[in-house]
């Protein structure tokens, strides 16, 4: 199975692509879409789509693995994002790629085993189920291996019954 994960964002949308097969997994690519904080918004978000179509066609997903919007502190943050998740989600309903997605905490335990889990245990034992010679940068690319990675865990699950997005 392969598997994208995605954290979204509107500076930094880190993408990572997993292949899933016989509980081993092996990392495809990865990197980060960046926009320039000088770039009107609406702007941005037209890249953030077309970045994350031509992920969608390179590697040819058969999932995409998103974080829930978890609203902590910044209005106009958690704003800004849901708009960026907007752009992601519909380039995946174009690329016809079913969408799930996952808590911060289920990312913690799937990757972890431990719900409490700090980011930089949930990024080394990323970092070491995909085998890979450092934890990746930025952080989002990291975080978004992780949802990948979370997805594999999960899809068992999700194949006995429960549907996408």
């Amino acid at each position: 199975m392969r598997v994208i994960g995605i954290d979204p964002g509107y500076a930094i949308v880190g993408w990572g692509v997993v292949e899933y097969s016989g509980n081993r997994f092996a990392p495809v690519g990865y990197g980060a879409l960046m926009t320039d904080k000088d770039t009107p918004f609406e702007q941005r978000l037209v890249e953030i789509y077309a970045g994350v179509q031509d992920v969608l066609q390179r590697y040819r997903p058969e999932a995409l693995a998103l974080e829930k919007l978890f609203y902590q502190h910044n209005q106009t943050t958690v704003i800004g994002v849901a708009e960026a998740r907007g752009v992601i989600l519909l380039a995946a309903a174009q690329a016809g790629v079913p969408v799930y997605e996952y808590t911060p905490m289920q990312v913690k335990q799937a990757v972890t085993g431990y719900g409490k889990a700090v980011k930089r245990q949930i990024q080394e034992m990323t970092r070491m189920l995909l085998k890979l010679p450092a934890i990746p940068k930025p952080d989002d690319t990291a975080d978004a291996l992780a949802m990948a990675v979370t997805h594999c865990h999960c899809s068992r699950s999700r194949l006995q019954g429960a549907a996408p997005r």
